[in-house]
């Protein structure tokens, strides 16, 4: 196949064309690629890395903060329980036992934890004597039948 010499010259023209116009896409491709990894880079903290690596680390990292929260939520949980189960609610009621005596020497004093249980020790002081007795409360609920005045300091504690 012969071809003239404008024919030639059109086709040396379009093919001159065309590589340039690859030429101008390849460099364009390369701008934006070297652009793209300055933002991997700026993302990724300047490490070598790409962003595969780079969320793979990130997800360990999340892992391990995953963890280290319910290993401080498991410790609030005891926490918690131990605190349920601490003195944190008391009362006292002080009385006068006896007709005869006066300045209310007598007192009540409910000991609870926050499930309503604990004990009530109660003074009775008369002229002569002292007496003390101490009750168990389970859940809010007496071993032996409460004294008015016990049963208000029971009643007080939780009050609060």
């Amino acid at each position: 196949m012969h071809l003239s010499g404008n024919a030639a010259a059109l086709v040396a023209v379009l093919g001159i064309v065309l590589g340039l116009a690859g030429l101008v896409l390849a460099w364009l491709a390369w701008t934006r690629v070297r652009r793209l990894r300055e933002a991997q880079r700026t993302l990724v903290g300047g490490s070598r890395k790409d962003l595969v690596e780079f969320a793979v680390s990130l997800q360990a990292r999340i892992d391990d903060l995953h963890r280290a929260v319910d290993e401080v939520a498991a410790g609030l949980a005891r926490v918690d329980r131990r605190v349920d189960e601490t003195v944190a609610n008391t009362a006292i009621v002080r009385y006068d036992a006896y007709e005869d005596t006066g300045g209310h020497q007598s007192a009540s004093l409910a000991l609870l934890d926050a499930g309503r249980t604990g004990v009530v020790i109660t003074a009775i002081q008369g002229r002569d004597y002292a007496r003390i007795y101490m009750k168990e409360i389970d859940r809010g609920r007496p071993a032996v039948a409460l004294s008015p005045e016990e049963q208000q300091a029971v009643e007080r504690a939780m009050g609060r």
